[in-house]
């Protein structure tokens, strides 16, 4: 690695960590705690990398994008920043940086993502003069730091301003019309329509030329698209079939799997092709337990802001509500969030308030348990014994089998790897697998392969 890199963050561990690595690496850097600092190099003519924070003693690091932009088009930026909201990631791509990475951050990553920058070295178009993002307000609770909301901030980052039509697939309540409504309000398409399509809109004939006229070529959403019978969805057909170069962004949300309902003939084989121009997956919150307390947080601060009454919650309360199943996912955990305000009489929110809400209603428990001598199948048996009857004679929701099977499957494949030093292919010999086999799953479920810990 060749080059003069500008080292940007008010933390003086990560300016150390940071610096050492990049010039073991071969780097020259300059590092500082202070914007102005770094923003007068940059006019000086200095570095061909910056890697800077967001919030910073003397200033925001986004806003100093468009101007690093104007005066150094050739100079890419990545951001670092322990703001880990979708808004941070696509503030960081409108502004034109280079890259984008939450805290904590993996060093060996940041230093792969250097490398490329220092190679590249892309001219950055700068911002036209006197064009703003037309930002959403605080509401969306698009929040998250952990890697699978992350990676999903990063997807939309990059299609938001492509043509392509967009498919946003998860469970009931996780967010798939807010992560649409922000591919809209962050696209180029945000000063024109955003179009939400109703199975009454296409009743009629003329349903889907009126729903047109009403976008102007701004967005439409067909919203839970598999529960449309299948003559709306052949009208939906015949609509994409007639757009012309100014057509609107097509985008669709489902909750229920269209490859089991394109196989049964529920579902029209030319309309799944149309709309899966990129599939946006939006995990539920059992598969990111770790936001859960910041979801609660963030609930907690807007009602105040609203003008509830202040609370906060007692450590096992938060802990109760940490370990919930949550099949409603993040608007039940919104709803309860808001009764538990109302209802508590004291501003601490205790755990016998959190269960008197909560129910009998089942939590998600380590799924191997019991003493030392206990096989796993029996551990695996007693706690899916207990998670049905926890049920009340309901059943779980769709798609149990896989569920499971993640949760097995992911710790397996983390503290295989672990236990390997990241070497992948020791990884497969040690659980019998083909190298390409762990390497597809750790793509699919996402994890994360490093030989060096983590910066936190």
């Amino acid at each position: 690695m060749d080059g003069t890199v500008l080292v940007a963050d008010d933390d003086r561990t990560i300016r150390t960590v940071l610096t050492q690595a990049l010039t073991r690496a071969g780097c020259k850097v300059h590092a500082t705690s202070s914007l102005t600092t770094l923003m007068r190099w940059v006019g000086e003519g200095k570095g061909d990398l910056v890697i800077s924070d967001v919030i910073m003693p003397d200033g925001n690091g986004l806003d100093a994008l468009p101007t690093i932009a104007d005066q150094r088009p050739s100079l890419p930026v990545i951001v670092i920043s322990a703001q880990n909201t979708i808004m941070t990631a696509i503030q960081a791509t409108e502004a034109d940086a280079y890259d984008y990475l939450p805290k904590p951050f993996d060093l060996p990553d940041l230093m792969k993502r250097a490398a490329r920058a220092l190679e590249k070295k892309r001219v950055t178009p700068a911002r036209r003069a006197g064009e703003v993002a037309n930002e959403p307000g605080d509401d969306l609770p698009l929040v998250g730091r952990t890697a699978q909301m992350q990676a999903l901030y990063r997807l939309v980052a990059r299609v938001m301003n492509t043509d392509l039509a967009a498919m946003i697939t998860g469970e009931s309540g996780t967010g798939k019309s807010l992560i649409a409504r922000a591919i809209h309000d962050f696209s180029d398409r945000r000063n024109l329509p955003f179009v939400i399509a109703t199975p009454t809109d296409l009743e009629a004939m003329d349903g889907p030329a009126t729903i047109l006229s009403r976008a102007r070529g701004g967005s439409i959403l067909f919203d839970e698209v598999s529960d449309l019978d299948m003559a709306a969805q052949a009208r939906i057909v015949r609509m994409l079939d007639s757009l012309t170069g100014d057509a609107p962004r097509i985008m669709a949300t489902s909750q229920q799997d269209l490859m089991e309902k394109l196989e049964n003939g529920a579902f029209r084989q030319d309309l799944f092709y149309r709309l899966g121009g990129v599939t946006i997956t939006v995990p539920s919150l059992r598969e990111r337990v770790d936001d859960i307390p910041l979801l609660t947080e963030h609930f907690l601060t807007r009602s105040e802001r609203d003008g509830a009454p202040q609370r906060h919650f007692a450590r096992d309360a938060l802990e109760m509500i940490r370990a919930y199943s949550w099949p409603g996912n993040v608007r039940q955990l919104e709803n309860t969030i808001r009764r538990l305000i109302v209802t508590s009489p004291e501003e601490e929110i205790t755990r016998v308030e959190v269960e008197t809400v909560l129910g009998n209603q089942p939590e998600i428990e380590p799924l191997i348990g019991g003493g030392d001598s206990e096989k796993l199948s029996a551990s695996v048996n007693k706690h899916l014994r207990r998670y049905f009857d926890l049920h009340g004679g309901v059943l779980p929701p769709p798609g149990l089998y896989q569920r499971i099977l993640r949760e097995v499957e992911r710790p397996l494949l983390e503290i295989s790897l672990e236990a390997t030093g990241g070497n992948q292919a020791k990884c497969a010999d040690l659980l019998g697998i083909n190298r390409n086999t762990l390497r597809k799953k750790v793509t699919d479920l996402d994890i994360r392969v490093t030989r060096r810990r983590k910066l936190m």
